[in-house]
């Protein structure tokens, strides 16, 4: 045992009570011993992390009647029962009514450390999942911007500083670290949340109808501009506009969307008509604009036109005590979604999360919780096969396949799920692409981004 785990021991017999102590005590446990049931009960309180050992026979309340007033006090708390009275029928009885163990005296000490072990193992993992789910509904105030770790506490912080005062907003931070989300609170706690919280991802759009989405047209502008359109700025204007993956529009269009910044007015295709727009733009970007060795060909002049306050999202990996928390949440969003139960969260799962690097981030990490709580895949699936065989069970085919499927899947995060790009990063054929899809069990859907699933 890494952590000292609590013990409620029980006995009037006091010399196996101080022999027993010292035991447990030697196996790595905090034990707390009681001549008397009734003490134990007055000291149990509902946050009571470990695990509760009695003897069946004593005085006024005997063990089995110390269980069923624990059982109310708590009915996950484990309790294993001692006696030196082989009674098998009310050994049964009491496994039937919930009891943990029951072991008979004399006992190796082997045989009761082994047992209370694997109770206080149970424990903590109940204790862990009460944790989630009170975390979890504490939350829900600062929804959708969950953690508690002091990154998350400055983000939010910085946020209700900057919401109400109208500044153009530019958000660094790795695909799938909640960039949308950040935006989308800018958004609700501004002045302008009455407003139209607009959206448009620069990378998911061809070339050829990013000036028609942004600035509109008028009828006969071009070849098929049968009707009148608006233009995402001015259907933005009294709120916001996001633009994600800012760092993909054209150099054509940055230079028109430098002109919408500085002058706050629209032309759309087609006219000459100039149109006012009042708005705030909160653009985003997955590398570092101010870096010239990454910005490429983005106008420099457009990068500090946007810089007025940049905020920099942490990874997951930067917040790693939020996991759990946000994990928590995502399993109950899913259940509620697919109206189903939150399944117990097994230590394996425990372990992945803090170990897991997520280099997909929130939303790697919400798509697991959706098939955690699905119960399909396995968590071994999500494990970076970055050092091949590391698992020597699997033949050499097998662990290939594995590390090829974990490529795979990073590429799609990369790529939020964009098939085109992410077949360029691969290098592999369209058809190749797709029959190693069919064959790994990966649903490119999983890797989109919001704006694209909704």
């Amino acid at each position: 045992m890494t952590d000292v785990t609590p013990i409620f021991l029980v006995d009037d017999d006091r010399d196996l009570l101080r022999a027993t102590k010292q035991t447990l005590e030697l196996a790595g446990f905090s034990v707390s011993a009681f001549s008397d049931a009734g003490e134990a009960l007055a000291a149990l309180n509902p946050d009571f992390a470990g695990v509760l050992v009695s003897d069946i026979r004593m005085p006024q309340i005997d063990g089995l009647q110390l269980f069923n007033r624990v059982r109310q006090h708590d009915e996950d708390l484990p309790v294993i029962l001692v006696t030196g009275h082989g009674d098998i029928p009310m050994a049964v009885k009491a496994m039937q009514d919930g009891v943990y163990d029951f072991i008979t005296k004399p006992f190796a000490t082997d045989r009761l450390i082994q047992s209370v072990r694997r109770a206080a193992e149970k424990r903590r993992l109940v204790m862990e999942n009460r944790s989630l789910r009170k975390a979890t509904e504490q939350a829900r105030d600062d929804l959708p911007l969950i953690g508690q770790t002091p990154a998350m506490e400055r983000l939010r912080h910085t946020l209700r500083q900057i919401a109400d005062t109208d500044v153009d907003v530019l958000l660094m931070g790795e695909t799938g670290s909640g960039k949308e989300v950040v935006a989308s609170l800018l958004h609700r706690w501004s002045r302008r949340a009455s407003g139209n919280f607009v959206a448009l991802n620069c990378g998911a759009l061809p070339e050829s109808v990013v000036e028609s989405e942004l600035f509109g047209h008028e009828p006969g502008a071009f070849t098929g501009a049968q009707k009148k359109r608006i233009g995402r700025i001015e259907h933005a204007s009294g709120g916001t506009l996001f633009l994600d993956e800012i760092e993909s529009m054209p150099p054509a269009t940055q230079v028109q969307m430098l002109r919408v910044l500085e002058m706050r007015e629209v032309t759309p295709l087609g006219t000459n008509e100039v149109r006012p727009v009042d708005l705030r733009v909160v653009a985003a970007s997955k590398i570092d604009l101010g870096d010239p060795r990454q910005r490429g060909d983005f106008r420099e002049d457009l990068y500090y036109r946007l810089n007025v306050v940049t905020i920099s999202i942490p990874t997951l990996k930067e917040r790693r005590d939020d996991i759990p928390l946000l994990f928590g949440y995502f399993a109950e969003r899913a259940a509620r979604r697919f109206k189903r139960d939150v399944p117990t969260i097994p230590s394996s799962i425990h372990t992945h999360l803090r170990e897991h690097d997520w280099p997909g981030n929130v939303r790697e990490l919400s798509h697991f919780a959706e098939r955690f709580v699905l119960g399909v895949g396995h968590v071994s699936d999500r494990i970076p096969a970055a050092a091949p065989g590391a698992d020597e069970a699997l033949s050499l085919p097998d662990r290939l396949e594995r590390y090829e499927a974990h490529i795979i899947r990073e590429a799609l995060n990369a790529n939020d799920g964009d098939v085109r790009r992410t077949i360029a990063d691969l290098g592999i054929p369209r058809k190749t692409f797709y029959d190693k899809l069919q064959r790994h069990g990966i649903v490119r859907s999983d890797f989109a981004s919001a704006s694209e699933r909704s």
